[in-house]
């Protein structure tokens, strides 16, 4: 016999299996590599002000896959993306369920962490040259658009729908994932 379960029902089941899920990934996604920093950031401006430091440094040592510059193109592509819109969403239910989950445990917890290495769906693959230079300035004027930002903001590929605050506290915490994997030299 055929069980049939009434959609709110259903939405119930699968909403709380999705949160279930990104919770143990984002859990699991907690065990750091070594040389991961931790760090916490509130707002953009405090993000801003450990990027000023890295990129004044005489040198980094990284823990990371990409080079520092392809990890400051990927940051400014995300900021972008904010305001004029994701390459490839994940669906809605998706951003509903464990992507909305994953963003509260990331909000609440702090600090986000996630794959390193795994670029945002669709979107162009990171330049292979080491311009810093380019690549900083791209950023800082990503950060400087977002904050003067006064339009709509387009839904996260995979938190779904974010007011400024809310946003503004994802690019912090993606930035501290990010910048936890270098160190200025000594």
């Amino acid at each position: 016999m055929e069980s049939r379960l009434n959609p709110t029902r259903r939405e119930f089941l699968v909403s709380s299996a999705a949160s279930g899920i990104a919770l143990v990934t984002v859990s699991s996604a907690g065990c750091q590599a070594s040389g991961d920093r931790q760090l916490q950031f509130a707002s953009l401006t405090a993000a801003s002000e450990e990027l000023a430091r890295l990129a004044q440094a005489k040198g980094l040592d990284s823990s990371a896959a990409w080079s520092w510059a392809q990890t400051l193109e990927h940051c400014a592509q995300s900021i972008e993306y904010s305001l004029s819109g994701f390459p490839q969403p994940r669906s809605p239910l998706f951003q509903r369920t464990a992507g909305s989950a994953a963003y509260g445990f990331f909000a609440w917890r702090g600090r986000m962490s996630h794959d390193l290495a795994e670029p945002i769906p669709g979107a162009p693959v990171l330049a292979a040259s080491d311009d810093s230079a380019i690549a900083l300035a791209r950023l800082r004027a990503a950060i400087l658009r977002f904050e003067q930002w006064t339009g709509p903001l387009q839904p996260h590929f995979a938190y779904g729908a974010l007011d400024k605050r809310e946003y503004g506290l994802a690019h912090a915490m993606h930035l501290g994932n990010h910048f936890s994997a270098f160190r200025a030299k000594a």
